[in-house]
C-alpha cells in the first residue's frame, strides 16, 4: 500500500473527529530539527494542505502534541453535540423504504447509509436529508448526483445516488425532523408564492 506523503514528510497517523483531521509525519533526518510533524490536514477536491503545523527532533514531543489535538477536536464535537439538543439516534435499513433507482426521490426525505459517513457522524442528524435535485433524484437516470439539504443545519450537499439508504418512513422519523421539515415546506411554499406575484 502506498504511503500518503505531506511535502517531504511520510504520514505515520492520521485520525478524522469531526471537522478536524490529525496527522502526524516523519522525514528523513538531516540535523535541521525538523524530523516529525503534527497538523491539520484539510482535503479538497484540488489540494492537500497541512495547516497550524509543529515540528521537532523529538518523536515523543509530536507524539504526545497529536493525542493532544485529537482530545481537543474529541471535547470540542462532544461539546457541540451538546448544543444540538436532540436526541443521538441511528436511522437504519427498517426506518426506511428501500431505494430503488425505479423510483423518484425528489422532494423525498432519504436517509444517507451510515457505511459511508465517518463514525461520528452515523447519525440521523447527519443522515437526514430534503432531496432538491440532480439527475441521481429521478427514476432510472443514468446520472447519480443527488442534490439535498440537511433537515437540522439547512445545508445543501451533493450526494451519490448510492450513498442513498432509501426513503424514511413518516412515522420513522425524529420529532425534530419533521418540525425541521414543516418549517423548510413552509419556507418553500412562500417562495413560490412570492414568485407568482
Amino acid at each position: 500500500m502506498q504511503k500518503e506523503v505531506i511535502g517531504d514528510y511520510e504520514v505515520l497517523a492520521s485520525v478524522h473527529v469531526g471537522e478536524k483531521e490529525v496527522v502526524i509525519g516523519e522525514k528523513e533526518p538531516n540535523n535541521d530539527g525538523l524530523r516529525f510533524m503534527c497538523g491539520y490536514m484539510e482535503r479538497t477536491d484540488i489540494f492537500n494542505l497541512c495547516n497550524e503545523c509543529v515540528y521537532s527532533d523529538d518523536y515523543i514531543e509530536i507524539a504526545h502534541l497529536f493525542g493532544s489535538r485529537i482530545k481537543e477536536a474529541a471535547e470540542l464535537f462532544k461539546n457541540k453535540d451538546k448544543e444540538l439538543g436532540i436526541p443521538v439516534t441511528v436511522i437504519t435499513e427498517k426506518d426506511c423504504i428501500p431505494d430503488h433507482y425505479s423510483h423518484d426521490i425528489n422532494g423525498k426525505v432519504i436517509a444517507i447509509d451510515p457505511k459511508v459517513l465517518k463514525p461520528e457522524f452515523q447519525r440521523a442528524d447527519k443522515q437526514l436529508y430534503l432531496v432538491t435535485g440532480g439527475f441521481g433524484a429521478s427514476a432510472n437516470s443514468r446520472g447519480s448526483a443527488v442534490f439535498c439539504t440537511n433537515l437540522l443545519t439547512g445545508k445543501s450537499t451533493r450526494y451519490e445516488r448510492m450513498d442513498v439508504m432509501g426513503e424514511v418512513k413518516p412515522e420513522c422519523m425524529p420529532e425534530w425532523a419533521k418540525r425541521k421539515l414543516e418549517s423548510m415546506n413552509q419556507t418553500r411554499a412562500k417562495k413560490n408564492k412570492d414568485r407568482e406575484r
